[in-house]
């Protein structure tokens, strides 16, 4: 595998950075992870505008302008010999001595690498996924996707040990997300998903599920879902650039919503697959 580190394209086995990195030390950075159809990125735009969101938020500067970052995401795909790709870059806000002040005039570490895009397996598409649900104990700047993630990794545990695919999160009773995906419900032939605020991180594929919705006529609904609501939803569903739309049809080891995807699900899955770069 050929990946980017601070300049270089370079195998991953000659890949190094220094112990000291505040990534490693501090989890201090920020990363995305685009997903790529046929060599094409899709929707990078819209993941640099939350990555620059992401940087703001824990006021580290940009290493790279938007031009920059997509040279670089385009030439990491073309070094790979998959057609399909996950491709994955984080920021760090470099090496420095361990000190949890800010560091003075330390460039920030870039790495970049792509692996084989993992999308849902058929049968997935077709029977849909088990979840689990859980109170949302993570820190309340969850809009950042930040490499300190071991909150994420707990919740996504529970669902791992229940032989779950997600654990869907809730918080002073309203659905917040999962713990590497957004959550939607349908009720009525509404979709409705949480605000984009500091509780949920702005998925790339929840907006581009607004906006397919909107250009296909389904009413969309932002505004907070509370509990009882949710777990009562005629439909519920996971977006996220690796899951694309999944529908949820076991929750807490129950049926859920009949057990199978819902009308709405198929009809949004059928919209995805055809605004997929091809």
């Amino acid at each position: 595998m050929i990946v980017y580190l601070n300049g270089e394209f370079l195998p991953i086995e000659e890949a190094k950075i220094s112990v000291l990195d505040r990534g490693f030390i501090y989890g201090d950075g920020v990363y995305e992870l685009i997903p790529v159809y046929r060599r094409k990125s899709f929707r990078l735009p819209q993941h640099l505008t939350r990555l620059q969101h992401s940087l703001d938020g824990i006021r580290l500067t940009n290493p790279h302008t938007d031009a920059q970052w997509t040279s670089i995401v385009g030439e990491i795909i073309a070094r790979q010999p998959y057609e399909d790709q996950g491709v994955y870059f984080q920021v760090t806000r470099g090496v420095a001595k361990r000190d949890h002040t800010f560091p003075k005039d330390v460039p920030a570490t870039v790495f970049m690498m792509s692996n084989p895009l993992a999308t849902p397996s058929a049968d997935q598409i077709e029977c849909g996924v088990a979840v689990v649900t859980a109170e949302d104990n993570r820190w309340r700047r969850c809009d950042l996707k930040t490499i300190s993630l071991v909150g994420n990794v707990l919740m996504r545990q529970l669902a791992a040990d229940a032989g779950g695919v997600e654990t869907v999160m809730f918080r002073d009773g309203h659905l917040t997300e999962a713990s590497a995906s957004n959550v939607l419900i349908v009720k009525g032939g509404v979709i409705v998903a949480p605000p984009k605020d500091e509780l949920i991180l702005p998925g790339i594929t929840y907006g581009a599920t607004w906006e397919f919705a909107r250009e296909a006529g389904i009413p969309f609904e932002i505004r907070p879902v509370p509990k009882e609501e949710a777990l009562a939803a005629d439909e519920m569903w996971l977006t996220s650039s690796t899951k694309e739309v999944l529908a949820i049809t076991t929750v807490d080891g129950r049926p859920f919503a009949g057990g199978k995807p819902g009308p709405l699900f198929r009809k949004m899955h059928a919209l995805f697959q055809a605004r997929k770069p091809r």
